[in-house]
């Protein structure tokens, strides 16, 4: 069978069942076509003729002209997906992708604040202990205590969200969080967010709902609308938009660096497991390199600036 008819066929059965989406339909085509052409080129047009050498090469070449790891990882996908409908209908047809590793993605280090940054951006805008029914200085304590929680507690902004008065220990200096999959988890709340909390309450219109983090109209927040109020808040006090997961990784690396105690911050965040908390070791390395460009004489850039005194000793 030639290449291009197994492609083709293949699309066609993707479209028909309805299992993918339009858009991993047409992503798999112009990938498997891309793939085709490249064969093409080195007179390659049977489907059975293909080995693993050949996808190898191809997955190469793509990575050479700078193609993305990710997408990279999805043209393989595509291929792995069109062996598998072809060894469907024809068992014995040699599957090169079997044993042929996929690239490894990307590690991609999350945004993050200074200490300097983040003790600008909580510097509170309000007036605690204004009087009750003020809107405006409502909606300035609630945005603030929602930057002192996400950057106290390291919480994702689900957690945040969804927490309610009940999930607070006040003599404990804790709030109880339902994580990723409904795992719960204890973790500290700083002096700074329950000050916070406290001039909050006191303007926090009275109801029957539990959540923490209400509108004007005492209905909870939802988590857009709390991207929004960080976005902006971002914006006004840093000069540039921020998510709340910046304030995540915020407080994590903040913690790493002053402790260096992997495990407890692994804990703090609700990671299952060690390797996910460890990027923030990288990210104390790159910390690292910057200063060291910066300050050290015989960095690079250090390098660079002496020039001018090389044969004037």
């Amino acid at each position: 069978m030639l290449i291009e008819t197994a492609i083709a066929q293949f699309i066609e059965t993707l479209r028909q069942n309805g299992r993918a989406s339009p858009a991993t339909i047409s992503a798999y085509d112009g990938d498997l076509r891309a793939w085709s052409r490249f064969l093409q080129q080195r007179g390659q047009t049977e489907i059975a003729h293909v080995d693993r050498s050949s996808l190898r090469a191809y997955l190469m070449a793509e990575r050479s002209r700078g193609v993305a790891i990710r997408s990279l990882r999805r043209h393989f996908a595509a291929l792995r997906a069109l062996y598998r409908h072809l060894q469907h209908d024809d068992p014995e047809l040699r599957n090169p992708v079997l044993g042929l590793a996929m690239p490894k993605a990307e590690q991609r280090l999350p945004d993050w604040l200074t200490v300097d940054q983040a003790r600008v951006l909580m510097q509170p805008t309000s007036t605690p202990g204004a009087a009750a029914g003020d809107q405006k200085d409502f909606v300035s304590l609630r945005d603030q205590l929602i930057l002192e929680m996400l950057y106290s507690s390291a919480l994702r902004v689900s957690e945040l969200a969804g927490l309610d008065l009940g999930d607070l220990d006040r003599h404990g200096g804790t709030v109880r969080v339902l994580g990723k999959g409904r795992k719960e988890r204890i973790v500290p709340v700083g002096q700074p967010a329950w000050a916070a909390l406290r001039a909050y309450l006191a303007l926090r219109p009275a109801g029957e709902e539990m959540a923490i983090f209400v509108n004007q109209h005492g209905q909870r927040l939802g988590v857009r609308s709390i991207q929004m109020r960080v976005k902006k808040l971002g914006a006004s006090r840093l000069g540039q938009p921020l998510h709340p997961h910046t304030l995540r990784h915020s407080a994590a690396s903040h913690l790493l660096q002053s402790s260096g105690d992997l495990r407890a911050v692994q804990e703090y965040l609700g990671h299952a497991g060690i390797g996910t908390t460890a990027i923030y070791t990288h990210m104390d390395y790159q910390q690292l390199a910057q200063v060291y460009d910066q300050a050290h004489p015989r960095s690079r850039r250090g390098n660079r600036d002496t020039k001018h005194f090389e044969g004037k000793a």
